[in-house]
């Protein structure tokens, strides 16, 4: 079944999308382990990218919770976040999550990611959003998905601008990461087939 193909009434089904030995579903009760474990796995070559974690962050009981809360955006249609699953779909190796989902008149969002230092440069993430960022458009009908990027970031600058993301400005200052505000470039996508659905 193609990604894009999976009706919004089933968001929540646990459907699973298998691509290059991966497979790509909705974040579900039971992930809280692996997902920790992914983050506790990659602490130290995510930190430069992402915001200071306290210890919390990173045990099973904080992911609880934090799942917890993601299916409840789930059901609103404010958030969605995914998980990237090993071959065996017992490990996480790569999270996407779209925040801050607005409709009318915006229909736009925010998209971070982050990938296993193991599986950098075999194009996971870009097939992965790929499927993802359709799935945004077709289903959740969204007019434009925007990202930001540290500039000395070149693995992210690659995945976006391969996936056609546009570069629209630069953010001063934008956010506080590992410690230090960083400057970040704008990008976006935007839904040329985007409906409008009354």
């Amino acid at each position: 079944m193609n990604f894009c193909d999976m009706p919004l009434i089933d968001l929540n089904s646990g459907a699973t999308f298998s691509f290059m030995d991966c497979h790509l579903r909705l974040v579900q009760p039971g992930d809280e382990w692996p997902i920790s474990e992914f983050y506790l796995q990659n602490r130290d070559y995510l930190q430069p990218w992402e915001p200071v974690r306290n210890e919390t962050f990173y045990t099973i009981e904080y992911w609880c919770n934090r799942i917890a809360c993601t299916l409840d955006l789930h059901e609103k249609k404010e958030a969605f976040s995914f998980v990237i699953l090993n071959e065996s779909e017992q490990s996480v190796i790569g999270m996407i999550n779209y925040t801050s989902v607005s409709s009318y008149p915006f229909h736009a969002c925010h998209l971070g990611y982050a990938l296993a230092q193991s599986q950098q440069g075999k194009g996971i993430m870009h097939m992965a959003l790929t499927l993802t960022n359709q799935w945004m458009f077709k289903q959740v009908n969204l007019h434009r998905i925007m990202a930001a990027y540290i500039p000395r970031n070149r693995a992210s600058e690659k995945v976006l601008t391969k996936l056609n993301f546009e570069h629209e400005g630069t953010a001063r200052d934008y956010l506080l990461i590992n410690g230090q505000w960083e400057t970040h470039y704008l990008m976006s996508l935007i839904n040329p087939d985007w409906v409008n659905k009354g």
